[in-house]
Formats: structure tokens, C-alpha cells, sequence
């Protein structure tokens, strides 16, 4: 499988996080869907699941721990990648424990997170 047929959900409640990430990931050839907050992601997961998640922790209604549990429950292969501004060492080791593939803090290096979604990626197939 070749980057570009790799689709990434990138769920954060801000949206110029959405956006940057969004640009970076396309451009490394990567298809992006963005989603503001937990539940409108994990509705969209009816219609299309994608190869990755990019997962805030700190959001409104839903918090990312929330959004992981619910992931591993319906999708448990699915990668997750936590991206946060409040790099804490119980939140990485909840976030771990709950089989995340990364915990990368903000503002996350370019590299750092494409390196991440590359090797969390390796084995997709669709």
C-alpha cells in the first residue's frame, strides 16, 4: 500500500490544528478527513473507517480518552496516535495502556508525526 491510498482522521476541537496538520499530511501524499470533536468522528466510522487516528486528548463533550475507548471497542485495530498540549506522565501511560501507537506532544514536530503515522501504518491493508 502506497502513502497515498493511506486516508488519517485527524480529530481536534481547534481548528487551526486541523488545518496544519491537514496540509502536512497531504503534503507527504497522504489522504486527510478532520473532525472537530469525538462524536462526529466516531459517527463518520458508520460510513468509512480510516487507516490512522490522529487523537487531541483535551476537548470539549468528549475527551480523547473517551474517543479511544470507544475506538478499541468497535475498531480495536485501528492505529491511534495521541497528539496533546498536556504531555503528562499518568496521559501517556493511560493513553498507552489504552493501545495507542504514539503520544507525541504539542507542538508536534512534522517528522515526528509523519514518522509516527508511517510506522503505525506499515502493516494496513486494505
Amino acid at each position: 500500500m502506497t502513502e497515498t491510498d493511506l486516508l488519517i482522521a485527524v480529530v481536534d476541537d481547534e481548528q487551526p490544528v486541523r488545518a496544519a496538520l491537514t496540509r502536512l499530511m497531504r503534503s507527504a501524499g497522504l489522504s486527510v478527513e478532520t473532525f472537530g470533536s469525538g462524536p462526529e468522528f466516531l459517527e463518520s466510522l458508520e460510513t468509512r473507517l480510516p487507516d490512522c487516528v490522529v487523537l487531541d486528548l483535551c476537548m470539549p463533550h468528549m475527551d480523547g480518552f473517551n474517543v479511544q475507548a470507544q475506538l478499541a471497542r468497535k475498531c480495536a485495530a485501528l492505529p491511534v496516535i495521541i497528539v496533546t498540549g498536556h504531555d503528562l506522565p499518568k496521559a501517556r501511560e493511560r493513553a498507552m495502556a489504552g493501545g495507542a501507537s504514539a503520544f507525541l506532544s504539542k507542538p508536534v514536530h512534522d517528522r515526528t508525526l509523519l514518522d509516527a503515522i508511517s510506522a503505525a501504518t506499515e502493516y494496513t491493508t486494505r
